[in-house]
């Protein structure tokens, strides 16, 4: 394999949802195939604002766990691994520090963005402001050259490439290298109210766990068009969640071609399409469900596949690390 990729991974919070897997868990289960693949469950991240729950992240460590293998990630073939436990990540993070100011940390858009949503004022962790550093160290870490990523985060991958080229010409080195962001080609997947982001914390998500009976009563609460009251009134595709839920998991696309040009035209009602939208995600979810059920009853087998999976990344950390520590000449031993 010419290439290396690392996915910085998921945030131990909660469940993954549809908009997981069209953002990345889709990508990871094709890319697996092509290239070294690292997949972090990034705890250390998530206490960054989630400091007083320790026990949660801790216990949603096995939730994700099982998501990625109830999808397709294979241990064989990508190295899932567990944050905390590599030490070279906290350490990489420090020194790149010194590379960064903290203006510019202030003005990264993803940052602001996200310190807006949550409603900190001025009362930001300091870990939350500097995530985009601990960022880059767990790209860096791994030597990677492709990490997936929605476009909301592509200002992590171009502050990571700063600190790259900053490290490589002050320490006249190639040790680091330039990661580049691949983006999905499907949309951002809305959430089920409608609102531009599926989200836990908002309420709006299908999750792939979800039972048979919880997936038929999310679609079938589901934002559509609000001006499309009577079955025979012109319906807008735009915007509308349960065509762009289609759009992303149904499977006949002549089909939905031709539900859409009747919804627009009239004649039409959202709950036919809502049953036709709820029997393809069952179809994608059941096979999902059926292999989460088999691997949640060894507990035990999946941290077994983790611990191997850090061990690996652990290894792959520290050489890392080993350079770096040359090129900056601190090396002391």
């Amino acid at each position: 394999m010419s290439r290396k990729i690392i996915l910085t991974g998921d945030r131990p919070t909660g469940p993954l949802h549809l908009g997981h897997y069209v953002g990345s868990l889709k990508a990871r289960v094709e890319l697996q195939d092509q290239h070294q693949q690292f997949v972090m469950i990034a705890d250390a991240q998530a206490l960054t604002d989630h400091a007083d729950k320790p026990d949660m992240i801790r216990q949603n460590i096995f939730q994700v766990a099982l998501d990625y293998l109830a999808v397709g990630i294979d241990p064989k073939k990508t190295t899932i691994f567990i944050q905390s436990l590599i030490p070279a990540l906290f350490e990489l993070t420090t020194y790149y520090l010194n590379l960064v100011t903290w203006n510019r940390l202030k003005h990264n858009p993803t940052v602001k963005q996200e310190i807006q949503q949550k409603g900190y004022g001025d009362n930001v962790p300091a870990g939350f402001m500097v995530y985009p550093i601990s960022q880059a160290a767990d790209i860096t870490a791994f030597k990677a050259n492709l990490v997936p990523v929605g476009d909301d985060q592509v200002p992590m991958i171009e502050q990571t490439t700063e600190v790259v080229r900053k490290f490589n010409r002050m320490y006249n080195c190639s040790v680091l290298v330039e990661p580049e962001a691949i983006l999905s080609n499907m949309a951002r997947l809305p959430g089920i109210d409608g609102k531009a982001k599926m989200s836990k914390s908002l309420g709006n998500s299908i999750f792939l766990s979800d039972t048979t009976d919880v997936v038929a009563k999310k679609v079938k609460s589901m934002y559509t068009d609000p001006g499309h009251i009577r079955i025979e009134d012109p319906g807008k595709v735009e915007g509308n969640p349960v065509f762009t839920y289609l759009d992303a998991f149904g499977k006949d696309k002549a089909k939905i071609e031709e539900l859409k040009a009747h919804y627009q035209k009239g004649g039409l009602g959202d709950s036919v399409v809502k049953k036709y939208l709820l029997e393809v995600l069952q179809s994608f979810l059941e096979p999902i469900r059926d292999r989460r059920k088999e691997f949640e009853q060894d507990k035990g087998e999946v941290m077994r596949l983790l611990r191997e999976g850090t061990e690996v990344a652990r290894a792959a950390a520290d050489a890392t690390l080993t350079d770096v520590r040359a090129a900056m000449g601190i090396n002391y031993f």
